[in-house]
């Protein structure tokens, strides 16, 4: 696929020692990096979970509707 002298030359110049510390460097830096960014994230609050209420049947509804004065203007003495 590569002509053989582009093949050599790519070689060469992945197995430099300039390569090689360059990319031990960085990846090194990246550790740093992230390790630093993982202690001092600042911790996120748990959210509190509301109860709901549930809801009343229907049964329990109509019957609070018949069963209220207030509705029917009914006065108590």
């Amino acid at each position: 696929m590569y002509p053989k002298g582009l093949s050599d030359l790519l070689i060469q110049v992945i197995t430099s020692w300039q390569v090689i510390a360059v990319t031990i460097a960085l990846i090194f830096y990246i550790y740093i990096v992230s390790y630093a960014a993982r202690k001092y994230r600042t911790p996120h609050a748990k959210k509190v979970k509301v109860k709901r209420k549930r809801a009343t049947s229907v049964r329990a509804k109509s019957l609070e509707e018949t069963s209220s004065n207030d509705d029917l203007g009914i006065e108590e003495d």
